[in-house]
This record gives C-alpha cells, sequence and structure tokens, in this order.
C-alpha cells in the first residue's frame, strides 16, 4: 500500500488512464464523483448558513465525516450543531460570528456566508475544478468580504486530494480576530475521533494525541483510525505562503479537526498576544489548504512525503 501512495507522490500513476472527475449540479449544490464513485457533494444554497462539503469518502467508500446536522442518525453525537461537514468560516470577524451561525444560534451577532456566483465548474481525467465566490455578510446584510475560492479534486489509485486555493478580498476594514473558533475545518465522525473511537491525531514533528496537537504550531497534521474495519485517515496540509504558518492547530478529541492561524491568544493563554489579521478596505489575503484522504495511518500513508511534495521541498 505505501509503495503505491509513493509512487504516486513521485508522480507515477498506478492507471494507464487518469480517473475522471466528474461533477453534477442540482439546485443548490454540486455532488463530486471521482472514477465513478462518490467523493462529496458541495453544498452552497440558500438553505446552508455557510458554504460545506459533505460528507468526505475514502476511495473506498468510508466516511470519514459526520451526518449531523445534516442528517440525523442514532448513535452519533449532536453536540455543535455548527460543524458541517468540511467548511470555512470564523467566530469573530469585526466582531461577528460567522462559524457558529446556525438559524437556532443567531442572537443578533451572527453572519452568514452567501454564494454570490458559481464562476466555473469543469470535469476533467485527473483533475476537476470548481470555482465559486461568495459574500460574508453581517447581520445587516452588508458584505464585508469577498471569498473567492477555487477547489481542485484529485485523484489516483487508494488516494483522494482536494485543494483550496482561497483569497478574501476587504470591501471595508476587516478584523479576524484572536479567537480559537475557526477556520479551515472538518468534523469527523465518532469512530475516527480518540474520545469514541480508534482515531489518533499526528503532527509533523511525530506528536500524537489532542494534548500534543491541540494549541500548538503544525505544517500538517493527520487524524487517522479505523472505520468499517479498514484503516483510513486525512489530512490537512497548510501552505507556507498562508499567514501565520505554521498554523496553530484547533483539533480535539471529540472531532473537530481545524487549521486556525487566528487563535495565538486562545491557544497559548497568553493575553499579550494577538493572533488576529487586518485587512485594510481593498486589500486581500490569500490561504491556501490541502485535504489529503488516504488508507492506512500517517506512517503508511507516508504523510510527510505527501506534504513535501505538495509545498515542492
Amino acid at each position: 500500500m505505501r509503495r503505491n501512495i509513493l509512487l504516486f507522490l513521485l508522480g507515477g500513476s498506478l492507471c494507464t488512464t487518469p480517473a475522471q472527475v466528474h461533477f453534477t449540479r442540482q439546485p443548490g449544490s454540486i455532488a463530486v464523483e471521482v472514477s465513478g464513485r462518490p467523493l462529496t457533494t458541495f453544498y452552497c444554497g440558500e438553505s446552508a448558513p455557510k458554504p460545506y462539503l459533505h460528507p468526505l469518502l475514502t476511495a473506498g467508500g468510508q466516511r470519514l465525516t459526520r451526518l449531523y446536522p445534516m442528517e440525523s442518525v442514532d448513535n452519533e453525537s449532536r453536540d455543535h450543531p455548527h460543524h458541517r461537514g468540511l467548511w470555512i468560516a470564523h467566530g469573530d470577524v469585526n466582531g461577528i460570528d460567522f462559524w457558529a451561525n446556525e438559524p437556532e444560534q443567531r442572537k443578533g451577532k451572527q453572519g452568514t456566508i452567501v454564494l454570490h456566483e458559481i464562476r466555473d465548474v469543469q470535469d476533467g481525467q485527473y483533475k476537476g475544478v470548481i470555482w465559486a465566490v461568495f459574500e460574508w455578510r453581517e447581520p445587516s446584510g452588508l458584505t464585508m468580504l469577498l471569498e473567492d475560492r477555487t477547489m481542485f479534486f484529485y485523484s489516483d489509485g487508494p488516494v483522494r486530494i482536494i485543494d483550496f486555493d482561497v483569497t478574501f478580498h476587504a470591501l471595508t476594514k476587516v478584523v479576524f480576530g484572536d479567537t480559537k473558533e475557526g477556520f479551515f475545518a472538518l468534523r469527523l465522525r465518532n469512530e475516527l475521533t480518540e474520545l469514541k473511537g480508534t482515531g489518533k491525531m499526528t503532527n509533523d514533528a511525530g506528536k500524537t494525541g489532542m494534548p500534543l496537537v491541540w494549541g500548538h504550531r503544525a505544517t500538517w497534521v493527520d487524524y487517522s483510525g479505523t472505520v468499517d474495519g479498514r484503516a483510513v485517515g486525512v489530512a490537512i496540509f497548510d501552505h507556507p505562503g498562508n499567514a501565520a504558518f505554521p498554523t496553530w492547530w484547533h483539533s480535539r478529541d471529540y472531532g473537530l479537526f481545524a487549521a486556525n492561524p487566528f487563535g495565538e491568544r486562545d491557544f497559548t493563554g497568553d493575553k499579550t498576544k494577538d493572533g488576529s489579521l487586518t485587512l485594510a478596505a481593498g486589500e486581500s489575503a490569500r490561504f491556501r489548504y490541502r485535504i489529503y484522504i488516504h488508507p492506512g495511518d500517517a506512517a503508511q500513508a507516508a504523510v510527510a512525503a505527501a506534504y513535501h511534495s505538495w509545498v515542492g521541498q
């Protein structure tokens, strides 16, 4: 298995014909299929308080993310209803909460992230692309930020990859405040967590478990365990060009898995620190992340080599 993944990282395809990446558009959503099998669906319609991908599936069809709150099933945790699949949001943008912004959570300070335009959706033999623009709106309806997001979906052999290239354009002065509640995140199913399942977090320094990962900085973190009798995992890669690289990690044993460059004070407990980011009107900030879905654990999947291949090191 590891040899196959390393071949992929070195550019050697295991298939003579690259995999097909195919999208199916419906009102408010875009389904993503790779090699004839579902990978995820991108929800960006009016019913979504923020855009999100749900669920995330491995090449073998194992579901990695929690179903709640999109679906209600027995024996599944139902905390944090704002943890929707895989999403981008932040808990303090000019004092407005875009993180915990479900309709039942709104008390006057919650914003919404609303689709402005789908600019492009392209199938591909090796890579498929969704390009969309979103408005980050205050409770009054005023747009403070435009989020220009391109997502690239790849496949080769046992690996599934999603790249995010996101640029925020400030329409007014915008401050991404220092809070742990953010930023690039997914919510894992119980079976893959450290608290209720077989999951284990591992970071780029080889440290494992929430006490050594949460609130620390790392270029990547992997969360792996056993689902449906198979060893699987998902890693988040932080790009060197991102703010506050290497990022801080808001990764919990109950299943929240998030990279957050804006939480230094919260993560260190040092009130003299300030991890906020300020954009003047007209300024922009770019963020790039990679989701790396793989069989095996971090070592078996050669996650470190995959990270260095991505950043060109």
